[in-house]
């Protein structure tokens, strides 16, 4: 007879019935739990999924409604509001996109983190894992990162009003306190700018108290002419306003200019000279053009009416010792 192993016959049996009862217990309890807590489980899973995605619906509805109010404050900023938002229609349409996908971005992030770890807590909590170590743990780590962290903390709270309040955008000519320049790129934590002398600048947000944007609205060319105290005001404003009008009126810089310029009359009187003032309201950033072209126009047409400049001062009887 065939020797065998009888072994597996008198093991297996029993083995195979006490697994059966732990597959039936454990099964059991699945079903239970599936029943019970796994379907508030799954619940608060999708009530966490449909409120991220309103919270998103919400956050890209509220940011569209807020940043389309900078492209109708430009268009109705000053009475030669058409002249202006055809300028900048380009420039407005660009920073709306702009602000839209930043605070875009940035919302939808916080309100998915939040929105994630509310939806982790409430699940560890049906399932019957301890918060309060976690919680507590969570705290004490968050104040330590508060402290040794304030200065991250203000600067990116002060990047998020920045672009949130569209103080200023890219290309924008914005005075800090501590530079003026260009704005070449806009961050939560830093923003870049260039100066006329072509030096980069990263200020820190939370650093800028104040901020003059001289690219906003519109911008003031402002020409001083001296003349000679002996010349007849009346005729050199008269020369003035000619100039000033027939400037207004060129094609070339009409579409640059909101308004023909305004004469204001004498603006001071000092010694020997007296000071024309004259005021043109222009487009941002073309008020240095401006200034230029109606400055040179005048010293022609004072030329041209033989409107005498200020006297020279005396020279020196010698050369200094």
């Amino acid at each position: 007879m065939p020797v065998t192993d009888a072994t597996p016959a008198l093991t297996l049996p029993g083995l195979t019935g006490l697994n059966a009862d732990v597959l039936a217990t454990v099964a059991e309890r699945a079903q239970q739990w599936l029943v019970t807590d796994g379907v508030r489980v799954l619940l608060v899973l999708v009530m966490g999924v449909v409120a991220r995605w309103l919270l998103h619906r919400l956050i890209g509805r509220v940011v569209a409604t807020m940043t389309s109010r900078t492209a109708t404050r430009l268009a109705t900023n000053v009475a030669a509001g058409r002249i202006l938002a055809a300028a900048a229609t380009g420039v407005a349409h660009e920073r709306h996109r702009q602000r839209v996908e930043t605070m875009g971005s940035l919302l939808r992030s916080i309100s998915t983190f939040v929105v994630g770890v509310v939806t982790l807590l409430t699940v560890m909590a049906l399932v019957g894992l301890p918060l309060g170590p976690l919680l507590a743990s969570a705290g004490v780590g968050g104040v330590a990162i508060g402290f040794g962290a304030q200065s991250l903390v203000k600067d990116f709270l002060s990047g998020i009003f920045m672009i949130f309040e569209d103080q200023y955008g890219v290309g924008d000519v914005i005075d800090t306190g501590e530079a003026i320049g260009t704005v070449e790129e806009v961050t939560l934590r830093v923003t870049r700018l260039r100066d006329a002398d072509g030096i980069t600048w990263y200020v820190r947000n939370g650093e800028i108290v104040r901020i003059g944007n001289r690219s906003q609205g519109f911008s003031a060319a402002w020409v001083d002419m001296p003349v000679s105290y002996r010349e007849d005001i009346e005729k050199v404003l008269g020369v003035v306003r000619g100039a000033s009008e027939a400037f207004g009126a060129d094609p070339e810089w009409s579409d640059k200019l909101l308004e023909a310029p305004t004469v204001l009359g004498v603006d001071s009187i000092t010694g020997q000279t007296v000071t024309v003032r004259v005021l043109a309201k222009c487009l941002p950033g073309e008020n240095f053009g401006v200034q230029r072209e109606l400055r040179a126009r005048i010293k022609a047409a004072f030329d041209a009416h033989g409107i005498q400049g200020p006297p020279l001062p005396p020279f020196s009887a010698g050369p200094p010792r």
